[in-house]
């Protein structure tokens, strides 16, 4: 709920400028070295960093990303709803499932794309003015080999100093479920939303900026 108690302040600002946002900067950081091999059949990837509202944006803009569905990850699917996940005692993460083409974007390239601008890795149980561990950075992994990269790769940016604070990402076992109805695709639907407007639209702005390569048009 801090997302919305976060606006009151801000709305003035935000409706002055409504529907204009500046890119957020991506953080610059290598490719990975190791990948899941790709498939002829569809992937999914499931990632939590902070409001899914955001993390949904951007993945939606990504080459290959068939459908992004927001949700929750870590609790009981009795706990799987907003109310419940809000009081931030069901172990659940606000979460994003990504099914995507691999022959056309890899797991990696998506692992790479939320280091560097889907979310700050580096903030503990907290994004921007959302805080609780609802919020943290974790990654789900669907196979081991999505596992043994998100593994390699967290180490590969640890070693790199790309980041000025550490990594705090953790990697996590947990069913994916999907959000009530009114939560997904809620950026596309809601371009004018005071949260949308000063979190979400820099960050797919940084995105597109960022990844021009990978971006769909």
């Amino acid at each position: 709920m801090t997302r919305f108690l976060a606006l009151t302040a801000a709305l003035p600002l935000l409706l002055a400028g409504c529907g204009i946002a500046q890119a957020e900067r991506a953080v610059p950081i290598p490719a990975a070295t190791r990948d899941v091999p790709a498939t002829a059949g569809l992937q999914k990837a499931v990632l939590a960093g902070g409001c899914f509202w955001g993390m949904e944006a951007v993945f939606q803009q990504v080459k290959g990303v068939r459908d992004v569905s927001a949700g929750y990850a870590g609790g009981t699917p009795q706990s799987a709803n907003y109310q419940a996940v809000s009081s931030e005692t069901t172990r659940h993460a606000e979460a994003i499932s990504i099914t995507y083409d691999p022959r056309i974007v890899s797991y990696a390239t998506l692992l790479r794309v939320y280091f560097s601008i889907a979310h700050d890795p580096t903030q503990l149980n907290r994004q921007g003015p959302d805080s609780g561990t609802s919020y943290r950075s974790a990654i789900f992994p669907q196979t081991p080999d999505q596992r043994a990269v998100a593994v390699a790769y967290i180490a590969q940016l640890r070693q790199s100093h790309a980041f000025a604070k550490p990594i705090v990402t953790r990697l996590e076992a947990g069913r994916f479920y999907p959000a009530e109805s009114y939560h997904q695709d809620f950026f596309r639907r809601n371009p004018t939303h005071p949260y949308i407007v000063r979190w979400d639209k820099p960050k797919v702005a940084g995105f597109r900026a960022a990844f021009p390569q990978l971006a769909t048009r």
